[in-house]
């Protein structure tokens, strides 16, 4: 059986589906990987992976989406997938299009997030929900959401037939990398040492790209507002690829660069060591669709404050596991920051509960391995449709 895996830029590829795709190759599934070149590809390449890259745009320009689909389209005449499985808003149109007409059989679409949201004004919700509606309908037979949320909205909203909308929710190395137990120390020491902490500090972390939707100024404007000098923010990320928010990155950077007690620290790759030293981690997002960040904090052992958004307020049992705050609220995110720094017990409970929630939950194994069934199964029903 023959699959390919569609997003817009390699980091996503990399990032978010590789153990998807690892799990796709060791079940004997001939993958073609396929988004837009960039710093990644060639590692993907050495680890094994069949990469074909295409230039996807990651915003709508009617001249390269219009080439994009064009090149996919000959892509997929070319290879003749059974299975065209499609992620990330713009590269899930442009590819779907494409594959409906090289008459691609089976045209999976994992929404991580639908792009409308709550907070989104109602033309524009409108407007995306109806893209949404309409790219199902006629261009996609079956639907993965991550969360629950997005898959009793697409089945509110008639978007296929419900049978066909599964909510295959989202994991993380719970066991293996995400683990706390599997920590090496001396990576810790070095982390410390680095960035000039202590393990009496309380750390709070913020992960996710530097631009304003991710809530990151609501953040530090609370964080400076606490008048405790034992607490440090450190902030992982930068402006990724194909990112358009430049003027938010160089804001944050000039305002706060100076401020000792945070520590930019841009793009990391040892995540899990990053949170083994966190004791807060927060992300007052303004949409997300089921973050991996939470899951890894969790898994972590690291309470969480993140915003009450779809996604968020699924993974965060909140008073529990976490808190969550109101959207854009530097004050709300302030008060609950000081709420866990001045009450150690309620802290350590958070920790210890996210750590199980985590483990109950958020296996990427089951994740994967969900996929690949239903994957398998929708192959089976087409090859026997084409004997009859």
């Amino acid at each position: 059986m023959k699959i390919i895996e569609l997003c817009a830029i390699d980091q996503t590829m990399k990032i978010f589906l590789s153990s998807l795709n690892q799990g796709l190759v060791d079940q004997g599934f001939d993958l073609i990987c396929t988004c837009s070149k960039g710093p990644y590809t060639e590692e993907l390449i050495r680890k094994g992976f069949n990469v074909i890259n295409i230039p996807i745009e990651r915003n709508i320009k009617l001249y390269s989406s219009i080439r994009s689909v064009f090149r996919l389209y000959k892509l997929f005449k070319s290879e003749r997938p059974d299975i065209l499985h499609v992620h990330t808003p713009i590269a899930s149109v442009l590819g779907r299009i494409a594959a409906k007409f090289a008459k691609v059989p089976i045209i999976i679409y994992t929404a991580h997030g639908f792009y409308f949201h709550d907070n989104m004004a109602p033309i524009k919700y409108k407007l995306f929900l109806n893209i949404e509606k309409y790219m199902a309908k006629y261009f996609t037979d079956y639907i993965f959401t991550q969360s629950e949320e997005d898959r009793l909205t697409a089945i509110k909203n008639g978007f296929i037939d419900e049978r066909k909308i599964e909510c295959i929710g989202n994991g993380i190395d719970v066991f293996g990398k995400f683990n706390p137990e599997n920590i090496d120390y001396e990576s810790i020491r070095s982390l410390y040492k680095k960035f000039n902490l202590t393990e009496e500090n309380i750390i709070v972390t913020f992960i996710g790209r530097l631009v304003k939707e991710k809530g990151i100024m609501e953040l530090l404007e609370a964080f400076c507002s606490i008048d405790n000098g034992n607490i440090k923010l450190l902030v992982v990320g930068d402006i990724d690829q194909g990112c358009r928010d430049e003027n938010t990155k160089n804001l944050i950077t000039s305002k706060y660069k100076d401020n000792q007690n945070i520590i930019f620290t841009g793009f990391r790759e040892d995540i899990n060591n990053i949170l083994y030293i966190t004791d807060i981690f927060c992300l007052p997002s303004y949409r997300e669709g089921m973050p991996r960040t939470i899951i890894e904090a969790m898994s972590m052992e690291c309470a969480v404050i993140a915003t009450d958004i779809r996604g968020c307020r699924e993974e965060v049992t909140d008073g529990e596991t976490g808190l969550l705050v109101k959207l854009q609220s530097t004050y709300d995110i302030q008060s609950k920051l000081e709420m866990l720094v001045n009450n150690e017990n309620f802290l350590n409970s958070m920790k210890i509960k996210g750590r199980q929630r985590a483990e109950r939950y958020y296996d990427e194994k089951q994740v994967v391995d969900k996929q690949i069934n239903i994957i398998n199964r929708l192959y089976e029903g087409y090859k026997k449709e084409e004997t009859i």
